[in-house]
């Protein structure tokens, strides 16, 4: 990867949506040999794919919760198949120290959350126990991988 491959990944991590001669011209190259940086980088899976950016809140998801979860060791694989099925768990970490997992969940509200937790999360196939935080406000979120290159 050279600094032009760099700089693509820059430009498009602020904007996915930009056109390739733009793209080209921020990076310093013409719209083909962009294209093509870009269809490697694709290729080589650099790049993943491409998304739109939600708010949450503004789709009424209002809690958002960290879970740290204890999974008999028996039980992870099937575990973690349920964690990908599952809808409300917008990421899950395997980790280690004195839990398995850490699961970013989102919520409406509280009741959402609990029967969330009461009736789903904790019926997962290993779960022996959890332990919840809520956030109270995201401080950072979507950090640029650019700027660690």
């Amino acid at each position: 990867m050279d600094n032009n491959d760099k700089k693509i990944i820059a430009a498009l991590e602020v904007d996915g949506r930009m056109s390739f001669a733009l793209l080209g011209e921020k990076v310093g190259v013409s719209k083909t040999p962009c294209w093509n940086r870009v269809k490697n980088l694709q290729d080589n899976g650099v790049i993943c794919g491409y998304s739109a950016l939600i708010d949450p809140t503004a789709i009424g998801l209002n809690i958002r919760a960290l879970v740290h979860v204890v999974v008999d060791f028996g039980q992870y694989q099937a575990f973690e198949k349920g964690i990908n099925q599952h809808c409300a768990i917008r990421s899950c970490h395997a980790v280690t120290g004195e839990f398995d997992y850490v699961l970013e969940i989102l919520a409406r509200d509280v009741d959402h959350f609990d029967q969330l937790l009461r009736g789903e999360l904790s019926r997962l196939p290993g779960v022996m126990r959890f332990n919840t935080s809520i956030s109270t406000r995201m401080v950072k979120q979507n950090g640029r991988y650019s700027d660690m290159l």
